[in-house]
C-alpha cells in the first residue's frame, strides 16, 4: 500500500511498506519531515522528473561499526597514510561528488533539491560528511544523517581507487569509538557485504532504531572530533 503525503498526514509505520520498500509518495524535503522520516526508518529516493518517493526496505542492510571488515589490503593502505581524512570539512563538495553519475548510470538520484535539503540538515547539525583528501584535492567521501546511536548512510563517492573505502573505514572506526549502535546501509550490495554489512528484518531494524533513539544525538559539527 502506498500513502500520499500531505502536511496533515504523518508517515505510516514502516511495516506497511510494499514488497519493494516503497512506502509513500509526495510531501517535501523540509528538515522537519526528513527528521521525522529518519526517526521512522524512512528515507527519500527518487530520480529527476519523478515524484518524491519514500522508502523503507525490508530486509534492511546494516553494519555494526565494530564489525567493519578491513581487508589486509585496505589495512595496508590505511597504514601508508596516503590519504588525509576529515569530518564535516566540506559537506557541500562531498554531496556534489556523490551526485556525479557513475559510469553505469544515466543520471543521479541526488538531484539539486536533495542536495539543498541535506545541506540544510548539515547546517543544522544533523547531517555529516567524511572527506578523503590527497593533498588539497577531495578524492572521496560519504555523507549521512545521525540520530541517537544510528548513522544513516546515504551515499559515497571516489575519484581514485579506495577513496570511499578509506572514508567508510574511518567513519566506522569513529562511530565505534563513540559507541554507535548501527550504520544504516539501506540496500544490499555485494560491495557492502565485503565490508561487513548484513541484512536484518525490517521489524528488527525498527526495534533497534527506536531503542537507539532514546540516546542523545551527537548533533553539531564533527570536525573537531573526527
Amino acid at each position: 500500500m502506498i500513502f500520499r503525503l500531505s502536511e496533515e498526514l504523518l508517515f505510516p509505520p514502516p511495516v506497511l511498506a510494499r514488497d519493494d520498500g516503497l512506502l509513500a509518495v509526495g510531501g517535501d524535503l523540509s528538515v522537519e519531515r526528513l527528521l521525522l522520516a529518519y526517526s521512522m526508518g524512512i528515507f527519500p529516493w527518487y530520480s529527476e522528473g519523478d515524484p518524491l518517493l519514500w522508502w523503507s526496505p525490508d530486509p534492511r542492510m546494516v553494519l555494526v561499526p565494530g564489525e567493519f571488515h578491513c581487508s589486509r589490503r585496505l589495512a595496508r593502505i590505511l597504514r601508508q597514510d596516503n590519504f588525509r581524512v576529515t569530518f564535516d570539512q566540506d559537506f557541500a563538495q562531498v554531496i556534489k561528488g556523490c551526485a556525479v553519475p557513475r559510469s553505469d548510470q544515466e543520471g543521479t538520484w541526488i538531484v539539486p533539491e536533495m542536495q539543498e535539503a541535506y545541506i540544510r540538515l548539515h547546517e543544522e547539525g544533523w547531517a555529516h560528511s567524511v572527506e578523503c583528501w590527497q593533498g588539497e584535492e577531495l578524492v572521496g567521501g560519504l555523507y549521512g544523517v545521525s540520530l541517537g546511536g544510528f548513522f544513516f548512510g546515504e551515499s559515497m563517492f571516489s575519484k581514485v581507487a579506495n577513496g570511499s573505502k578509506v572514508a567508510f573505514a574511518s567513519l566506522a572506526a569513529q562511530l565505534d569509538s563513540w559507541d554507535f549502535d548501527l550504520i544504516d546501509c539501506q540496500m544490499n550490495t555485494p560491495h557492502l557485504v565485503t565490508l561487513g554489512a548484513r541484512e536484518i528484518t525490517g521489524l528488527d531494524f525498527s526495534r533497534n532504531l527506536q531503542a537507539s533513539l532514546q540516546r542523545p544525538t551527537r548533533r553539531g559539527s564533527w570536525s573537531l572530533e573526527g
